[in-house]
């Protein structure tokens, strides 16, 4: 499926203002998720399996659309409940030197990590909207709503490492 990928300054949400603040924020995803839940952050690791880049993911990357990715599919959660999917694209060609541990990360969270590294460069943010059937999400985290997402390529030693998350219905709820 193709998406349109837009500048988070192009939306204007009514109904989620809420939403808007944490589609737009540069900072650190896992920082903000932390603070919101009062402590109550966790990463569950949904799937971390060698594989190709989708199309898109590959042309924000800059890498070849047949280049071996590490693809890493998480769910972060708040008070127990599913707020955020998140997608990470690590191109094995940045997995080298200091960047070799993000092989294993396990349950810890990739933005905790990402945001502590010196000269961390980041490209600006993208938004979507993936549609109520859109089959990428987890099934039994959607319900009947569309839900929005954001994506950008972080550059650490110059390496680069795509991460896109999608807010949640329980995440939305907490924002009622």
């Amino acid at each position: 499926m193709t998406r349109s990928w837009l500048p988070p300054t192009a939306l204007t949400l009514k109904r989620h203002t809420p939403l808007l603040s944490w589609l737009q924020d540069p900072g650190s995803l896992t920082t903000r998720l932390q603070r919101h839940s009062q402590g109550t952050f966790s990463v569950q690791v949904l799937t971390q399996h060698w594989g190709r880049a989708e199309p898109s993911e590959a042309a924000a990357l800059g890498i070849h659309p047949r280049a071996r990715v590490l693809i890493r599919e998480v769910i972060l959660q708040g008070h127990g409940q599913p707020w955020v999917w998140a997608r990470s694209i690590l191109p094995q060609a940045s997995l080298t030197g200091s960047l070799r541990c993000l092989r294993k990360l396990d349950n810890r969270p990739l933005g905790g990590w990402l945001f502590k590294q010196p000269g961390l460069q980041r490209d600006p943010l993208e938004v979507t909207c993936y549609a109520v059937a859109d089959d990428r999400l987890p099934a039994a985290l959607v319900n009947d709503q569309a839900l929005w997402g954001r994506r950008s390529v972080f550059y650490v030693h110059g390496k680069p490492l795509l991460v896109g998350e999608v807010f949640l219905p329980a995440f939305l709820q907490t924002l009622e």
